[in-house]
């Protein structure tokens, strides 16, 4: 197989993806070496289809058992397949939990990961007496009522340019934490509870950080004025427990 660091890149092509997975069977969307992950299937029949190696770059990583609706990925390749052939092509070789849904060709300055410029994630929450057993891959259950007014009052504190520090993963790599956020608010839909989070970038759990703290104020557990020590406090300790993986969902990146 040709690898194409050994071709002159002015003679590849940049190729765009935007793409839909089930996490539920990956350990996260990034390549791993001794396990699989959605990057590693993906770049595995891109090289089928293409016939070099691909190295794939990402708007950003999910962890083990997060869903996305829309990640987006970019590559070079000297493949002369069409882009219009590209989709269907793809999908014919990818396994049904991950699915290509778009596919385009850029200019050779773009990145999936630098040149984005807003990420959408929702998380959701299933309601009610009884688990319902076909959402337990999808969802976070949690039986007791959660009380939507509240939890909005307290992610309107999260809108705007912040340091969101006590959300971010303890012992992760040290990062800027400042982020700015557009939208963050919870709805009722049927037996869920939809939380949706708009903003120029994430701190790595920040999102499950926060539902988990969020749902504790729904509960009754945490008051508004707490939520407001503990977001300011910039200290993770202080915050509650992550929210479980399989809430939580890439919705869309724009560039």
């Amino acid at each position: 197989m040709v690898d194409l660091s050994m071709k002159l890149k002015e003679n590849a092509r940049n190729v765009m993806l935007v793409l839909a997975y089930d996490g539920g069977r990956y350990h996260g969307f990034q390549r791993q070496k001794n396990a699989i992950s959605v990057q590693n299937i993906l770049e595995q029949k891109l090289a089928v289809l293409f016939g070099h190696t691909i190295e794939l770059a990402a708007s950003g990583r999910t962890d083990t058992g997060v869903h996305a609706y829309g990640q987006v990925v970019n590559f070079f390749t000297i493949g002369t397949i069409p882009i219009d052939r590209v989709v269907k092509a793809i999908n014919s070789l990818l396994p049904d939990d991950i699915v290509v849904q778009k596919a385009r060709e850029m200019d050779m300055e773009f990145s999936a990961r630098h040149s984005a410029k807003d990420k959408t994630y929702i998380y959701r929450v299933q309601q009610g007496e009884l688990l319902d057993p076909f959402l337990r891959n999808y969802t976070w259950f949690v039986k007791k009522s959660l009380n939507i007014d509240l939890m909005n009052q307290a992610l309107a504190m999260l809108v705007g340019e912040h340091d969101f520090s006590a959300f971010q993963a303890a012992g992760s790599a040290p990062m800027h934490p400042v982020r700015t956020i557009y939208r963050a608010d919870c709805e009722k839909q049927n037996n869920e509870i939809i939380f949706t989070f708009w903003g120029n970038g994430f701190l790595y759990h920040m999102v499950r950080n926060i539902v988990g703290t969020i749902v504790n104020v729904g509960l009754g557990k945490t008051s508004i004025e707490k939520f407001r020590e503990i977001f300011y406090s910039k200290d993770r300790k202080k915050a509650g427990a992550t929210a479980p993986a399989q809430g939580l969902y890439l919705k869309e990146v724009n560039y």
